[in-house]
């Protein structure tokens, strides 16, 4: 059975009701860049069909991004090994022959621990995105807009998180003054934003928020021998805070739609995006995140970027996105729950229908390995689904161990590209400079006018409340007693004083009221 065809990404081979062998199972390349899904519960074998996915792709010169969730994905950078099982999957589907191989592959990761570091700035990540980071509210996302109105029009730029907060803090002082020409700036909701970035901070976002920040063009690389480079971006630890990882994907799809020019529709996809436990990005989504996801997936086609989603729930994805993925896997779904047999009965209509059995009824009794698969074909029509044994991987099926992993980053493309900060003048130098020039010239301005004066400090800073720190602290008067005179002869007065002052000041204001009542009522006779 010749299994590979030019322009095609041979997936497996399909069975009949009678578990005789039909047929190969494609799909085409020039389809690649409409989208796709990969769904299926744990353990039904998701991983290894993006693993065979991204293998498929890269051997067609095709680069691929990807997120390793568990650390399994990267054995694609290993050659593979001949175990048994894989043996038996490639004998059984005619598989022959079968070579094992290895494939360029680029280690990311936004910690820069198990990959080159990953960053972008806090001006390509925008307010939008930021907003969703934070969990921000309506009022809190106006700030954060506000706030990259003044930095692009102040000439301020926002590279990490210490550039974004110490903008905050000039507007929080400043608020009434320019309220007055940008909108209203509330210290209630810069203070929350601030508090957001410090739960950023500990959550371990400065890693990736600064310089160098990430080039769209390295994870779009193609090796001398034609082969599409693998991005394969370590998330294991990001996946601790979700809300960072679907908002870093989310920014790198839109990064992509800006800086890609069109193509139309290429003879194959410039590059294959994986997006592996989608649902993350979509939980809890705001309404205008959603419409820009929506946006992003519909476009992006046409710059040649083909998206794919893999989750285990299809109801994971909202209906609007999920219209727009052509290329359907469907691993088993369980169906224990309500939930579970919605999920079941979404999938099966989902298919274009197959007469020989019934999608809903085979879902549930799919192996490990096997899956209903319907790709596009033809004129960019959904082919009948067929009942699919996928088919083993070339690459190692499993992690690479620790000096595996460094061996393939020391010999990468980008080794020494992204490995150390860059720390540039940005908004915090620039603010702190002026903060410092400012204090200079009061300062200067307070000796010309008294020059034997007391220094008051300058431009030092202590907490309200605490007062000086090198001056001696003052114990108050006791309520009802006068306090030791001060060396002025001025002594403080009683509580009975100046409760007689209060009531003194209350009855003139009362008089003055009713005089000026009196005469404003006689000037209207």
């Amino acid at each position: 059975m010749a299994m590979l065809q030019p322009g095609m990404l041979y997936l497996g081979t399909s069975r009949k009701p009678d578990d005789t062998l039909d047929k190969g199972e494609y799909l085409t390349l020039k389809y690649g860049n409409r989208h796709g899904l990969v769904t299926g519960a744990t353990g039904t074998g998701k991983t290894v069909t993006l693993q065979v996915l991204a293998e498929g792709f890269a051997s067609a010169g095709v680069p691929v991004f990807c997120a390793d969730i568990k650390g399994d994905l990267s054995g694609i950078a290993a050659r593979g090994e001949p175990k048994d099982f894989l043996l038996k999957r490639a004998a059984e589907i005619g598989l022959d022959p079968y070579d094992f191989t290895q494939f360029p592959v680029i280690f990311w990761d936004l910690y820069g621990e198990k990959g080159h570091r990953v960053r972008t700035t806090m001006s390509e990540m925008g307010p939008l995105l930021l907003s969703r980071l934070m969990n921000a509210t309506d009022a809190q996302e106006g700030v954060l807009n506000i706030a990259f109105k003044i930095a692009d029009e102040g000439g301020l730029p926002l590279l990490d998180l210490k550039d974004l907060r110490a903008l905050l803090t000039y507007m929080s002082e400043n608020a009434s003054a320019l309220s007055s020409t940008v909108g209203l700036i509330s210290k209630a909701s810069v203070g929350s934003i601030q508090r957001e970035l410090l739960i950023l901070e500990q959550q371990g976002a400065e890693h990736f928020f600064g310089e160098p920040a990430l080039k769209v063009t390295d994870i779009m690389r193609v090796t001398p021998d034609g082969r599409g480079t693998i991005s394969v971006l370590a998330a294991d630890k990001l996946m601790m805070n979700p809300r960072l990882y679907g908002t870093f994907l989310l920014w790198l799809l839109s990064e992509l739609f800006e800086e890609l020019p069109e193509v139309g529709d290429p003879e194959k996809p410039r590059l294959v995006f994986f997006f592996d436990e989608a649902h993350l990005l979509f939980k809890d989504a705001p309404k205008v995140l959603l419409e820009r996801i929506e946006q992003v997936v519909r476009l992006i086609r046409s710059k040649g970027v083909g998206v794919y989603f893999v989750t285990q729930n299809p109801l994971d994805v909202p209906e609007t996105v999920l219209a727009q993925l052509g290329n359907r896997v469907q691993h088993a779904l369980r169906a224990y729950t309500p939930r579970e047999q919605k999920a079941v009965k979404t999938a099966a209509e989902t298919f274009r229908p197959n007469p020989d059995f019934d999608c809903a009824e085979v879902i549930t009794t799919l192996s490990t390995g096997e899956a209903l698969i319907s790709t596009l074909e033809g004129k960019g029509s959904p082919s009948m689904v067929e009942r699919t044994l996928i088919r083993p991987p070339s690459a190692r099926v499993g992690p690479l161990t620790e000096p595996e992993r460094a061996q393939v980053m020391a010999q990468s493309p980008v080794a020494g590209v992204y490995d150390r900060d860059v720390d540039r003048e940005s908004a915090y130098e620039i603010l702190a400079a002026r903060a410092a020039k400012a204090s200079q010239q009061a300062e200067a301005a307070r000796e010309a006018e008294a020059p034997d004066a007391p220094a008051t400090g300058g431009s030092r800073w202590t907490l309200p409340g605490f007062g000086d720190a090198d001056a001696p602290a003052q114990k108050p008067a006791r309520a009802g007693t006068a306090a030791r005179p001060r060396s002025g002869g001025y002594q403080r007065e009683t509580v009975v004083e100046a409760a007689m002052k209060t009531v003194a000041r209350t009855v003139a204001s009362s008089l003055g009221r009713a005089l000026v009542r009196g005469i404003l009522g006689s000037l209207k006779r």
